[in-house]
């Protein structure tokens, strides 16, 4: 007999869910998110006290920093462990992470979408480099982030001489992932989805370890209606069919109901860039800029101020000679933040999560450049864990120790910092309530000494001055004009960092309101320019 798919509303597919169940949960904020299986789970539970003692495992936040996503697990007695890649967009846990209400776990965003590809593959151990001298190596906390997580799930190995970790796969009972369409047969297309994330990795993996595969969906077509390229779940792989019913549950983004531009790479953009204040933002964007050249254009701009970089480069006419990637799996286009985080405008390709990853790990990143929060006299750099607050690695990792150039990028203080650019000279109006360059960063995310051991190049700019990462130790070798080095550094900061023999003052030209002229200085720096067209 024929293997039905079974067509279920939201409340149907959320009685399925047993206690003690493992479910692998796609999306990364409310992109891929099956947020009306989502929101059941919670009515359930706070009706009947079941699903109880779940373990849920997911790569990337999930949230919308509010209530939406994971938040709803948010109860206690609902989960007993969670692993996840990321936990910033869902504030609602952390109470009962703090509290030691259930077991947690924080792992790179790469390797937990590659775990489940792993999983799906009955592949006992995920092995890679990423995480170590991190808080996720077993030498120092093992990803476990509260008291009562104690179980092992990462051990270190060696091949050939050389470390890595080895990260124990997880069998899932449960997959929820969602689609665009799903034809009568249980085909799943992804048409209007902007990314397809880990999805069919999760499904495999709960399909081959006799799981089952939960699937959200716009609308049903009948069979054969799917060209066969665009099926991203195969009907094989499928179980149960969601067709939602209040379409504010299955928007493109949190932030985004439908957004064309997030799918289409045809369709034509206004093109001008939007032009920024000369602040700190932008003065750190233009100097990061420098970096580049033209033989360095595979990028990737992480979430916050490094998003201000390609507004840089827009703005100086260069933008074209680069393509930007995000880690969920775009190339090409405009990344965007904020909720829409993940998704691009005009994206010239999308690929699997896993894959991209690991694009990532083998070094096809020429330069990333990331977030500066917290950083100590070793060059460790923390974006995970603030006091009792856990926002959680992502891909961070997976992108610091992999990238070829690396440069951090954040204001040197925090908290009501005020600067003012002018004739080629910084000055600070106020200074920030709190020093980010600091003794000992409250949580390893970023490495130092490995980077250090691997001879990694390594820049952390600011607004004021520019930091870089060598072999005797993290060494301050630029100044911004107009700043004392005693008063505005130095004073500034938790340590004594080397001073470079050739201290030199930042380019003027980042401080004065008008073209830098990218497009010479990247002529000057790397003339091959007509490489990028081959």
């Amino acid at each position: 007999m024929e293997r039905k798919v079974k067509f279920l509303n939201s409340r149907e597919a959320a009685e399925m869910i047993w206690d003690g169940a493992t479910l692998g949960v796609n999306g990364i904020q409310g992109t891929g998110v099956s947020e009306e299986i989502h929101l059941e789970v919670e009515k359930r539970f706070l009706e009947t006290g079941s699903p109880r003692n779940l373990t849920v495992i997911h790569v990337s936040g999930i949230g919308d920093g509010v209530h939406k996503g994971l938040n709803h697990y948010a109860h206690k007695g609902l989960m007993k462990r969670i692993i996840a890649g990321h936990y910033g967009m869902a504030p609602k846990l952390q109470p009962l992470i703090e509290g030691n209400e259930l077991e947690a776990y924080n792992f790179p965003q790469g390797v937990i979408s590659q775990m489940f590809r792993d999983s799906a593959a009955k592949k006992p151990r995920t092995i890679s480099n990423v995480g170590l001298g991190t808080f996720v190596d077993p030498d120092i906390d093992g990803g476990k982030i509260n008291k009562v997580t104690t179980e092992d799930l990462v051990e270190k190995i060696k091949f050939d001489g050389k470390e890595y970790l080895a990260f124990k796969t997880q069998k899932i009972d449960i997959a929820l992932i969602r689609g665009t369409e799903a034809d009568e047969k249980g085909n799943i297309s992804f048409a209007n989805e902007p990314l397809t994330l880990e999805a069919l990795s999760i499904a495999m993996s709960a399909k081959n370890n006799g799981g089952i595969v939960m699937v959200q969906v716009e609308k049903i077509v009948k069979n054969g209606t799917i060209n066969p390229k665009d099926v991203k779940i195969p009907h094989v792989l499928v179980d149960v069919v969601v067709v939602v019913q209040d379409k504010a549950n299955h928007m493109q983004s949190f932030a985004t109901q439908f957004n064309e531009a997030f799918i289409r790479s045809d369709l034509v953009f206004d093109s001008k860039a939007k032009k920024e204040p000369l602040n700190e933002r932008k003065i750190i964007a233009r100097r990061a800029a420098k970096v580049l050249n033209f033989s360095k254009n595979t990028l990737n701009f992480g979430f916050g101020l490094p998003e201000s970089i390609p507004y840089v480069l827009h703005e100086e006419g260069v933008i074209d000679y680069f393509t930007n990637t995000v880690e969920p799996g775009a190339f090409g286009g405009t990344p965007l933040g904020g909720l829409d985080f993940g998704c691009s405008l005009g994206p010239e390709a999308i690929i699997d999560q896993p894959y991209m990853f690991d694009f990532y790990d083998g070094g096809g990143i020429d330069a990333a450049f990331l977030g500066l929060a917290e950083c100590d006299q070793f060059g460790n750099i923390n974006v995970s864990k603030f006091g009792p607050k856990i926002a959680g690695c992502g891909g961070f990792i997976n992108i610091t120790q992999n990238a070829n150039d690396l440069v951090y990028c954040g204001t040197f203080t925090a908290g009501g910092l005020k600067v003012k650019a002018e004739n080629g000279k910084l000055e600070i109006l106020q200074e920030g309530r709190a020093k980010k360059f600091v003794k000992a960063v409250q949580q390893i995310t970023f490495s130092g000494e490995v980077a250090r051991a691997e001879r990694k190049k390594v820049l952390y700019v600011t607004e004021r001055a520019v930091f870089e990462l060598l072999p005797e130790g993290l060494t301050l070798i630029e100044i911004a004009p107009g700043i004392d080095l005693e008063k505005d550094i130095l004073q500034q900061m938790e340590f004594m960092p080397i001073i470079s023999k050739d201290l030199r003052l930042m380019d003027e030209q980042i401080f004065i309101d008008k073209l830098m002229g990218l497009e010479d200085y990247f002529n000057q720096t790397k003339p091959l320019k007509e490489l990028v067209n081959l």
